[in-house]
């Protein structure tokens, strides 16, 4: 049962089946932190890039190709997948460095690459790499579908698609056995959270013609996110609209209608976002992962699905929307930024790890209280979550706060590591 009425009505038993087959919940990694955040909370896979030839190439959390091993390495150790992605537009000049990535890619046992250039994926078809065709291809239609097929063993729909177009796609490569180069039923991917491009499936010219910055070579300058007002020229007068930020979309959440995601024929779940912060990447996966399970046991429902609401709403978003899947009029962030019911900031660092006890030691970078949420953050540590009790100065003398430069130990959930930063969730005026 969804936990919504106005998701349409499954028509197919075929598409129906879906919601209890296996689903996929492919997360974004942005950098060791986010990495290990998402195996952490339930990721069945994650994706990312080397810094060049992918659609976050500008983002300031990057990786770079000496990582692929270790990244790889971190990902099968924890049984999940590692999808490179290599969805830029690409010119000549630019194939010798993307046959390199993908001869690395090759060698370091990478599961798939994500592509939006046939010369990318031919290439990486003849390294005997598995391919997922990028969302950058607007694939919006079977037949368009079908020919893809032949390339690859995952296509990633067009962001304007609704849960009626999917799932008659679905239904044809059911009635056609339609299979990809492994042999298996191809797989469907949509994008079931994070950030919306006004763009066409995030083709835009926008930031190429303002800041010649392509936004199709991951260098977008998000001219869609700023403030606009309309000045007719003649007179000078700004004209009046409701809202100024006139290209900016809510984000996209699907999670009070994922049963209808799922039933539409959704292998797939990508969860945007190799650009937000790691514990962004640990609560909305760590819901996503709640929801596709109780899906799968029957037990989701109106009750949990305000929980999990209230919990996405305390990470980075833009507003939420259902995007296009339920023929709805777009939302608009109307603010700049966040509207994140809760942010952090830094008061320590971690200085020592009690093995042993499960105690960190912690040297205070700011005020610190009892029965505070904190956050612990670093590359190999991920997030670990708690809340402060019982601390204790070098002398065990328990305490109700520390002040900055004293050292404390908390008890903590989770191995942390040397120099892990510390943070504390503050108030929001949002």
């Amino acid at each position: 049962m969804s936990a919504t009425s106005t998701a349409p009505e499954t028509t197919s038993t075929q598409a129906s089946s879906t919601a209890s087959e296996h689903v996929e919940i492919l997360a974004p990694a942005g950098c060791y932190a986010s990495l290990q955040a998402a195996i952490d909370s339930g990721a069945d896979s994650v994706y990312f890039g080397l810094a060049q030839l992918n659609m976050r190439a500008r983002s300031r959390r990057s990786f770079h190709l000496k990582d692929l091993e270790e990244i790889m390495i971190r990902c099968h150790a924890a049984g999940i997948r590692g999808y490179l992605t290599l969805n830029t537009l690409l010119y000549d000049h630019d194939l010798k460095l993307c046959f390199a990535l993908l001869e690395e890619a090759a060698k370091q046992k990478v599961d798939a690459v994500i592509a939006s250039d046939m010369a990318c994926i031919l290439k990486g078809r003849e390294l005997g790499l598995e391919v997922h065709l990028s969302t950058q291809f607007s694939v919006s239609n079977y037949q368009s579908f079908k020919f893809y097929a032949q390339f690859c063993d995952r296509i990633v729909l067009a962001r304007e698609l609704n849960l009626s177009m999917i799932r008659k796609i679905r239904q044809q490569v059911i009635a056609d056995d339609l299979r990809g180069p492994s042999g298996r039923p191809v797989e469907i991917e949509a994008f079931a959270h994070g950030a919306l491009c006004i763009a066409v499936s995030g083709r835009c010219g926008m930031s190429l013609y303002t800041d010649n910055a392509s936004a199709n070579r991951g260098a977008c300058t998000q001219n869609c996110r700023k403030e606009y007002k309309v000045v007719d020229q003649q007179s000078g007068k700004e004209l009046l609209i409701d809202n100024n930020f006139v290209m900016s979309p809510n984000d996209i959440c699907t999670i009070d209608f994922l049963d209808k995601v799922l039933e539409a024929g959704v292998h797939t779940l990508k969860l945007e976002g190799r650009g937000r912060s790691p514990e962004y990447v640990s609560t909305v996966t760590e819901v996503y992962r709640q929801a596709v399970d109780a899906i799968q046991e029957e037990t989701y429902n109106p009750e949990l699905v305000a929980t999990l609401n209230d919990d996405l709403k305390k990470v980075y978003h833009r507003g939420h929307s259902s995007g296009y899947y339920l023929g709805r009029e777009q939302g608009w962030s109307m603010t700049h930024g966040t509207k994140a019911t809760r942010q952090k900031g830094q008061a320590g660092r971690v200085t020592h790890y009690y093995n042993k006890l499960g105690v960190a030691e912690i040297t205070a970078s700011g005020t610190v209280k009892e029965g505070q949420e904190y956050l612990i953050i670093g590359e190999t540590t991920g997030v670990v979550k708690g809340t402060t009790e019982a601390l204790r100065l070098d002398n065990s003398t328990t305490v109700e706060s520390v002040t900055n430069g004293q050292v404390f130990s908390i008890q903590v959930p989770a191995k942390v590591r040397l120099n892990d930063k510390f943070f504390l969730h503050l108030p929001t005026t949002q």
